[in-house]
């Protein structure tokens, strides 16, 4: 594993003990939510990449298909403070935020400054999509800074901090699409599609029984912020590091690395942002398989979830019925592993 600043370097066997650990934690938070939550894994694991990273997950699908259920289940399954925002027309940013009130005390009047919900461990934005453009600009300095800045003054979010927002598609009535800047500042879109036969079934079995499902905390903070510093030092070559970059790169329709079809479709690629989650999301995901080590299999794994979010179609593209994820799985299925510099 590679070394981060200020930490001490680890043998290849504390790598290794590490790596064990971060697996069993991994997979006991993701055995707990599924006891809530049927199906969906790939969902799952898309979420528990982005706690683990440090990013923020979005969630779309129709309404019905258990995202807040998914939410809600890995908050009980942390020991983290939960606080739930329902993003409706009329929310106001400092609704979000805080705000400073007026309190009578012994010395008489004076401000005093109310957290707003955003000041948690977890946060789920619930349908953040119904909320005014105005309002959803309130989570931008939350959600890249982790602090907060209400009356000239700038307050830390508690750590971990975790957003999770779920959406309903643009299409539907009453929705407001997210801006870039801000879909940017989510390290994974995941598309939450429809249950199987098996999993529909099992679902109306746990649902109209009458049996609740109790979950347990199986995870803390500190637990969760030394996974996160461990994800940061696992190693990845220089070639499998370029290999994210020129997947980031080829979705831009002028980049040098950018294939015909996203010269022709695609207005804007995806950005920085973009490799970043490539390549801390792939350190996941090795970890989640028991090595210490990147492979190029692991951004592609994860180059859909990561990318989907940051590439913006065309009108031409619009038209064809193309979707960003046809784009990905084009560019990854056609991208060189290696490539010598200057190629």
């Amino acid at each position: 594993m590679t070394d981060s600043p200020g930490n001490a370097p680890m043998t290849p066997e504390a790598a290794q003990q590490a790596a064990q650990k971060f697996r069993e934690d991994y997979a006991k938070v993701r055995d707990e939510i599924g006891k809530a939550v049927v199906g969906h894994l790939e969902i799952v694991d898309g979420v528990l990449q982005c706690l683990f990273t440090g990013g923020h997950a979005l969630l779309e699908g129709v309404p019905g298909l258990g995202k807040t259920l998914l939410i809600s289940s890995l908050a009980k399954a942390l020991s983290l403070d939960f606080h739930r925002i329902q993003f409706t027309p009329d929310l106001m940013p400092a609704d979000i935020t805080g705000t400073t009130i007026v309190q009578e005390s012994e010395r008489g009047r004076e401000f005093v400054f109310e957290p707003g919900p955003v000041f948690a461990q977890i946060v789920l934005a619930d349908e953040v999509n119904r909320a005014t453009p105005k309002t959803q600009a309130a989570m931008l300095e939350a959600m890249q800074e982790k602090s907060v800045t209400v009356a000239g003054e700038t307050r830390m979010l508690p750590k971990p901090f975790f957003v999770m927002a779920t959406q309903n598609p643009i299409e539907q009535e009453g929705t407001y699409p997210l801006p870039e800047a801000q879909l940017d500042r989510f390290f994974y879109k995941l598309s939450v599609g429809y249950s199987s036969r098996e999993d529909l079934n099992e679902i109306i079995k746990r649902t109209t029984a009458g049996v609740g499902t109790a979950l347990t905390s199986v995870l803390d903070a500190k637990s969760i912020i030394e996974h996160q510093q461990l994800v940061r030092r696992v190693a990845i070559a220089d070639h499998v590091r370029d290999y994210a970059v020129r997947l980031v790169l080829s979705t831009h329709p002028t980049g040098q690395f950018s294939p015909p079809s996203v010269s022709q479709y695609v207005r804007v690629g995806a950005s920085p942002r973009g490799a970043q989650a490539l390549v801390l999301g792939a350190k996941c995901v090795a970890l989640t398989k028991g090595r210490v080590t990147v492979s190029t299999e692991d951004i592609r794994a994860i180059a859909p979830q990561a990318l989907r979010h940051r590439i913006l179609l065309n009108f031409e593209g619009e038209a064809e019925g193309l979707t960003t994820d046809q784009v990905v799985e084009q560019i990854t299925s056609t991208a060189p592993e290696q490539m010598s510099v200057g190629v």
